[in-house]
């Protein structure tokens, strides 16, 4: 096969991987395991990978404008930077939900310390 049927190869391999991410992302939303907000950069990723796969000339003329010999170093950079900034946005959802709990945690130890009052004085009442 010449050089030609392997970027065919590539490309098809490359939309199918980017439709299959796609779709579970969608399936994902669907059954309620993931939710839309969640869900949109994941989706975003995946249109843009789709995208850049059906129109890779495009992808081409990016990667050179910014500088990049290679395309392929481009979409590990732009990979990296996605990975990196869902990083940072998991730790600030995790630094969000243990400030909640901390906050649920000390709400419930105000209505434990008052339900235990009130069994003290139903019992002084009794």
């Amino acid at each position: 096969m010449g050089l030609g049927g392997d970027l065919m190869t590539t490309k098809i391999l490359a939309i199918s991987i980017a439709l299959f991410i796609l779709i579970f992302i969608i399936e994902l939303v669907r059954r309620e395991r993931l939710t839309f907000k969640y869900a949109f950069g994941w989706i975003f990723v995946s249109v843009l990978a789709l995208f850049f796969s059906c129109f890779d000339g495009v992808l081409f003329g990016l990667a050179s404008f910014l500088g990049f010999a290679l395309p392929s170093n481009f979409i590990f950079f732009a990979l990296l930077s996605v990975f990196v900034f869902l990083s940072l946005l998991m730790t600030i959802f995790l630094c969000q939900q243990n400030s909640r709990n901390d906050i649920m945690a000390q709400k419930i130890s105000m209505l434990q310390f008052e339900v235990e009052q009130l069994k003290g004085k139903n019992i002084k009442d009794e």
